[in-house]
């Protein structure tokens, strides 16, 4: 059974007046946040070791290096987009009339500014600029968050924003990430959660998800055998997602209906590998956030995405956990000057085909690491009808003479 997660994801708030939720330019999706705000509960320790059968079965049977961790490889040269004219739209994405490129939002006259003003940077016809709300609950629930940090082989960058939606009614960022470097290996750990729309409580489900999957990729790298059971992954962080229900609701032991019901998420966990021609991606996907490549303006999508250019309508459901769907992890390499995007919908719907607006702005920032806040500000553009919760974490490949 699938998860309905597009639920309320578009508002169309308009430039024009915040509060009507009539106009939906280029809006495909349908109407209504299932969130209702209600009090949320943080995320609480669970200490209980989780059941196993058997915890090496798995892993003694993972191939070592049938790409690293027994996966499907990438295929380079697959669906690329080329950067220039006669390059199609995104993902909902119609250009502008006047087909000009996003720039700085102009001053408006009619905005008194003697008031707060959010001023997100726009991408072709923004949402109407307001002042969000904050995070209904008593537990503190940040609006965003950014962060950024380079070894000697990767350079990070991460954010995770509120969409205009959330921001308007109050409701918390139902996204989460959690990014670690292995230090005996030189590996990124990396988990990213998007939590479905029905689920009130999936805010605290999607970090959860991040912490768990995180924490169980570290274990399985700590063992000194290289080797991570992915599968494994998926059923720890489902088992963790059950757990945490129990605590917060005073269960008498773990409901897995309970906690689909309360705290459904998408996943998508991996790493990244240094190697002596570059790095080694692997990935398992839950749900729809997904990854691409991004090299020299071209968009390469590494796991499966929503849109493609033959779709006429963007899919409705997806299995989210605590549901555990057999998964395969995608493995390939990564050369310097490649930079790995992982991503929630609410990056990849805009995104699209990585041809329109969207995507030609990020080919431009992303050429380069720019600052933490900066990479957070323009993560947080304003886009007419994109209003969901955005999170993206970036990866930059070292070159030998140490630039990204």
């Amino acid at each position: 059974m699938s998860s309905d997660k597009r639920s309320g994801r578009r508002t169309g708030l308009s430039r024009g007046n915040p509060r009507d939720s009539s106009a939906r330019r280029g809006d495909r999706s349908t109407a209504g946040d299932d969130a209702t705000g209600s009090e949320q509960q943080d995320v609480q320790p669970v200490h209980r070791t989780p059941p196993s059968s058997d915890p090496g079965a798995d892993r003694a049977a993972a191939s070592p290096r049938d790409g690293a961790d027994g996966g499907k490889p990438f295929v380079r040269g697959a669906a690329r987009v080329q950067h220039g004219a006669g390059a199609g739209a995104g993902a909902g994405e119609e250009h502008d009339g006047d087909g000009c490129p996003s720039a700085s939002m102009p001053p408006d006259p009619s905005l008194d500014h003697r008031r707060p003003a959010w001023r997100a940077y726009p991408i072709g016809r923004p949402i109407a600029d307001f002042e969000p709300r904050p995070a209904a609950g008593p537990f503190y629930r940040p609006d965003s968050l950014a962060d950024g940090w380079s070894t000697d082989s990767f350079t990070v960058r991460l954010a995770s924003v509120r969409g205009y939606a959330h921001r308007y009614r109050g409701t918390p960022r139902q996204d989460d990430i959690a990014v670690v470097h292995h230090e005996p290996t030189g590996s990124i750990v990396l988990a990213l959660a998007d939590g479905v729309s029905s689920a009130p409580f999936s805010h605290i489900g999607a970090t959860a998800a991040c912490r768990a999957a995180v924490t169980t990729i570290v274990a399985d790298l700590d063992t000194g055998f290289g080797a991570v059971d992915w599968q494994n992954v998926v059923r720890q962080t489902a088992w963790q997602l059950s757990e945490q229900a129990r605590t917060i609701f005073k269960l008498a032991e773990a409901d897995p209906a309970r906690a689909e019901h309360e705290m459904a998420t998408t996943l998508v966990a991996g790493l990244v590998r240094p190697t002596a021609e570059g790095a080694e991606a692997a990935l398992i996907q839950v749900g729809d956030s997904s990854a691409w490549v991004l090299q020299t303006g071209e968009y390469r999508c590494l796991l499966e995405a929503k849109f493609s250019s033959d779709d006429d309508v963007f899919g409705s459901n997806v299995t989210a956990l605590p549901r555990v769907p057999q998964v395969t992890p995608r493995v390939g390499p990564l050369v310097p000057g490649d930079v790995l995007l992982v991503g929630t919908d609410g990056f990849g719907d805009p995104l699209g085909d990585g041809s329109g607006l969207v995507g030609r702005h990020f080919a431009h920032q992303l050429s380069w690491p720019r600052p933490p806040l900066e990479f957070a500000h323009h993560l947080d553009f304003s886009r007419e009808t994109f209003d969901d919760d955005r999170t993206l974490l970036a990866v930059w490949i070292a070159r030998p003479d140490g630039e990204r």
